[in-house]
């Protein structure tokens, strides 16, 4: 191997598992597919909840552990709280400010490896002066799509916040685009992005640093699905966009392997059902709806009389402090759907689901992530987007004619269960979704081509190979 092929990349995703899962399946794609060497940097509880390193790439794939350092106060944040999934949402700052205490040993590794490069997330911006320091050139990996980053980096330029949010840049992105936040979403997205908290620094100000002293940006992204946003992204940052591919999950083992007690009831349901008939109802770990909005969604379920399968987390307002749990469902609402479909509560197996052939549709929450593991089969997406880029998202996916958005109160956001119900069954059986079920089928050839998205890699891999000296708007030859 020559010297040039021989690269060392740090991983320094942030501890959300939104962050973290992307960080994980690029790391394996550049060992795997390039031979890179990578040290993925997180806490121990973060590392034991990824999947395990194939064994094939665990002399390329170092699961780097930094214990996550107490706060002074110690009322701050709970001991075992890690992860932005182990907060609420008002707690984050804190798990913020833990997470820059491990500046001074994550300096420490930087100085005894002197990797070739660093892949960093948008929020720790002291790693700039570490890359610096030692001389080691910076890639900002953005885990959100191409359209939200466009989409923000335009509205900051257009005017002032929040105000800028709820209007489309399209004369910034230099084409009509339909994105913008609603007035509520922008609201809260202000809150949480452009405001100071406990940590010191607002996420939009981390960003910014990150951005301005890349050397490029990755983007979990391809030309095939958001080539006009990659275009403006370009048009608008003067350094390289290099889109990555979308990173499909890692393919599942064999449907019948692994056979619980609670996976066995779901397949044998499954395999019972029509193809393409079931609707997969999936909010994600981070989401976590209050007590109204899980019962709007329970009863929207049941007005669309569609067969599905949720699979709820269970919400910390149902978890009592003795063994009497608050059933997290409506009355009775197990008992009048048992014939049509199923609840499980925890966690199940979403990616071996949505590969089932009886699965025609999903109600997610407009994570980029659930979305590729559903277009990844050709399921239609019906969005119910709760917080941060996924209204974005769910724009998205109407303007590309791939999903349906659940209607909300422009306001205040508030939705009901015939909201619900209209959007499932649009989507799923209606006339009128004919051809957005048709079109999501297409996207298959797109979200599930290996060949294509690992082409992606591999661009990625020769930008890394040639120390960024292969000056380029990357994409694979002859995509666009």
């Amino acid at each position: 191997m020559s010297k040039s092929d021989n690269v060392h990349v740090v991983m320094l995703p942030w501890s959300a598992f939104g962050h973290l899962i992307p960080f994980f399946n690029l790391s394996l794609a550049l060992a795997e597919l390039g031979g890179i060497h990578v040290s993925f940097i997180s806490t121990p509880k973060n590392i034991h909840r990824l999947p395990k390193v194939p064994p094939n790439l665990t002399h390329l794939v170092k699961l780097v552990e930094f214990p996550l350092p107490s706060l002074d106060d110690k009322t701050l944040l709970p001991e075992d709280a890690e992860a932005s999934v182990d907060l609420p949402l008002e707690k984050i700052q804190y798990l913020k400010a833990a997470y820059d205490l491990l500046r001074e040993p994550i300096k420490k590794f930087i100085a005894d490896q002197k990797p070739d490069w660093i892949i960093v997330d948008f929020f720790q911006n002291w790693i700039v002066e570490i890359a610096e320091t030692y001389d080691i050139p910076m890639i900002h990996f953005s885990v959100f799509s191409a359209a939200s980053r466009a989409f923000l980096i335009a509205a900051r330029a257009s005017g002032p916040m929040p105000e800028s949010l709820t209007s489309t840049a399209s004369e910034k992105l230099h084409f009509p685009s339909t994105l913008a936040y609603r007035s509520y979403e922008a609201a809260e997205l202000f809150s949480l992005s452009f405001q100071e908290d406990a940590s010191g620094e607002s996420y939009a100000q981390r960003s910014a640093k990150v951005l301005g002293a890349c050397r490029a940006i990755a983007i979990r992204s391809c030309k095939e699905f958001e080539g006009d946003y990659l275009n403006a992204m370009h048009k608008l940052i003067s350094k390289p966009i290099i889109p990555i591919g979308l990173l499909p999950p890692p393919s599942g083992g064999d449907l019948n392997l692994n056979c619980d007690q609670s996976w066995q009831r779901i397949l044998k349901w499954l395999n019972q059902q029509n193809p393409r008939s079931v609707l997969f109802v999936g909010l994600g770990s981070e989401c976590k709806p209050n007590k109204d909005q899980v019962y709007e969604i329970a009863h929207g379920i049941e007005l669309s009389r569609l067969p599905f399968l949720w699979i709820l987390q269970k919400p910390k307002w149902s978890i009592t402090t003795n063994s009497d749990d608050v059933d997290p469902l409506p009355t009775g609402f197990e008992l009048r759907t048992e014939e049509k479909g199923i609840v499980h509560v925890g966690w199940a197996r979403q990616k071996e689901i949505l590969a089932h052939p009886s699965i025609g549709g999903t109600l997610v929450q407009g994570g980029l992530g659930s979305i590729v593991e559903t277009l990844e089969h050709g399921h239609v997406l019906v969005v119910l987007p709760f917080m941060y880029d996924q209204g974005l998202n769910a724009r998205l996916l109407v303007e590309k004619g791939l999903g349906i958005e659940v209607e909300r109160n422009e306001e205040n956001g508030l939705f009901t269960r015939k909201d619900i119900a209209k959007a499932l069954t649009s989507a799923m059986v209606s006339e009128e979704g004919k051809e957005l079920r048709a079109r999501a089928r297409e996207a298959a050839a797109v979200f599930g081509d290996t060949q294509l998205q690992n082409s992606y890699i591999a661009s990625f891999i020769e930008y890394l190979k040639s120390k960024g000296n292969k000056t380029m708007f990357c994409c694979p030859q002859g995509h666009g």
